[in-house]
């Protein structure tokens, strides 16, 4: 379990986290989502005990980090895919962290077997893509059987095949009651893997729930229906706080009504219906809806004159 109270992290005049509480429980994979510059590389170095908070608290398991004797065995981490010696094979890249704490050259095998690398063990990291860098940093942070894992956009650079490999492989993990807390900026995939989400912008926490109250919470009201007698349909659900739209020939968007009254009226009037389905938020669109303000980084979608697209005007 990691516990994070009042957390506040300051570089000079700039604050990178502000005030920041959380608990991340065991048993499921938390997502961590902020846009650029929101804060979350500098919360896990703090949970680390990479960076010291300037106030408030974390800790993983009970203990600050530093205080664990074994911390391996209790933590595993990968928040930078390329902090590895260039020169070294990945075999002895992970045989020289696990004699730091003991751990024997058989674990080291398993975890090299279990990200997929028993062909390149051997080669020089240095020479790694980055979807076999990420795969070591996986191994690293497994390395220790740890009780809790902490992982910085581990999908970065990884094929279809791996992207599916490290979704299972995290559902696992958290399915054997390991505290599982994972960032991504890929949206489809954190709606795939996670259960629950802090989401945090400029710093500040905007939002500790789970996937789905977070996708419910920035969605319509708006119900899909699809029926050959839209037309008619249309004239019966039409009221003051009801409105119903409809962009193809067939089909309407209604808003003001649940699917359960639309289905009603339909059925009292004789109207068959091919598609009654509420619209949800997408966990992107949610995102996008919910980090709004929070966005510290703004591209320009018109240019200025004379100034190409895309040049830099940034809104801090």
């Amino acid at each position: 379990m990691i516990v994070a109270s009042n957390l506040t992290k300051r570089y000079g005049e700039k604050t990178a986290v502000d005030d920041l509480s959380f608990t991340i429980k065991p048993g499921i994979v938390t997502g961590f989502l902020g846009p650029n510059g929101a804060g979350k590389s500098t919360t896990m170095r703090m949970i680390m005990g990479l960076d010291t908070p300037t106030t408030g608290s974390v800790t993983v398991n009970g203990r600050p980090y530093a205080e664990h004797p074994a911390p391996l065995h209790e933590v595993g981490a990968l928040l930078e895919a390329k902090a590895i010696h260039t020169g070294r094979s990945a075999r002895n890249h992970l045989l020289a962290l696990a004699a730091t704490t003991g751990i024997g050259a058989r674990r080291v095998d398993e975890v090299i077997d279990l990200v997929g690398l028993h062909e390149v063990a051997r080669k020089r990291a240095g020479g790694f893509s980055l979807g076999m860098g990420q795969r070591l940093g996986i191994a690293s942070a497994l390395l220790g059987d740890p009780a809790t894992v902490i992982l910085d956009e581990p999908v970065n650079g990884l094929d279809p095949e791996g992207i599916l490999w490290i979704r299972n492989l995290l559902k696992g993990l958290a399915a054997e009651g390991r505290t599982v807390f994972v960032s991504s900026h890929l949206m489809s995939e954190m709606a795939l893997t996670a259960e629950h989400l802090i989401v945090v912008g400029r710093g500040r926490l905007i939002a500790d729930t789970s996937v789905e109250d977070f996708t419910r919470s920035a969605s319509r009201n708006v119900v899909r229906v699809r029926s050959p007698h839209a037309d008619r349909l249309r004239g019966l659900l039409l009221g003051p706080d009801v409105t119903v739209d409809g962009t193809e020939r067939d089909t309407l968007e209604v808003t003001g009504l649940d699917s359960d009254r639309i289905g009603t009226v339909a059925a009292e009037n004789g109207i068959t219906l091919f598609e009654l389905s509420p619209q949800q938020a997408s966990l992107e669109e949610a995102f996008m809806e919910l980090t709004r303000d929070a966005v510290e980084y703004h591209a320009s979608t018109t240019a200025a004159a004379g100034e190409p697209v895309g040049a830099g005007r940034t809104n801090a």
